[in-house]
């Protein structure tokens, strides 16, 4: 099974997400067997250049993070304890820490996020979730070009404008133009 971002489409459909940990490096084997259970996974991928054993330059896809995946809610909570029992590799869901419930990942963030993690798009950048937390911008929301519709933070770094995207265990920023984006009303 090869992990493309382009085998699955997120939706915005209402279904929130979780952020699974692995404690592995098997990551392919875990989505597998998470998709053998009939659960959808997602794994933000980007290309990587290499030189191959005989001096060429070769480009391949592979896993931003190599113990992060994303895995959409379609069950209850003590259902999917139970089949992260049954996989054979050591994970953990993350979760809220005064109750131990899995921190649910909103369904139009993580669209969101999937948007932003396209790896044919070259001018994105990814982080650690630390490293988001301490970038200082405005709530905006991006109201032309394509990226229209999306919001997050905007950030300024090396002279340059992103839009910031934080989801638990990681952050994605994508250049854009300032001028493309309102500030949001705070809640």
């Amino acid at each position: 099974m090869d992990l493309t971002p382009n085998q699955i489409v997120i939706e915005d459909d209402g279904c929130p997400w979780y952020a699974v940990r692995l404690f592995t490096l098997k990551q392919k084997e875990v989505a597998a067997a998470f998709e053998e259970k009939g659960l959808q996974c997602f794994t933000p991928m980007h290309y990587v250049d290499y030189q191959d054993k005989d001096g060429k330059r070769r480009r391949k896809l592979t896993p931003v993070v190599h113990n992060l995946l994303f895995l959409k809610k379609t069950m209850e909570q003590k259902m999917l304890r139970t089949i992260i029992a049954d996989i054979p590799y050591k994970m953990m869901v993350m979760h809220k820490i005064e109750n131990r419930d899995f921190y649910e990942i909103p369904s139009k963030q993580m669209y969101e996020f999937y948007v932003m993690c396209n790896p044919d798009l070259l001018i994105n950048k990814y982080m650690s979730e630390e490293e988001a937390k301490l970038k200082k911008g405005t709530r905006v929301l991006v109201t032309h070009g394509p990226l229209k519709g999306l919001t997050g933070k905007l950030v300024r770094q090396s002279h340059k404008y992103y839009l910031l995207k934080e989801v638990p265990g990681m952050a994605v920023m994508i250049k854009v133009t300032r001028w493309c984006c309102e500030p949001m009303k705070e809640e």
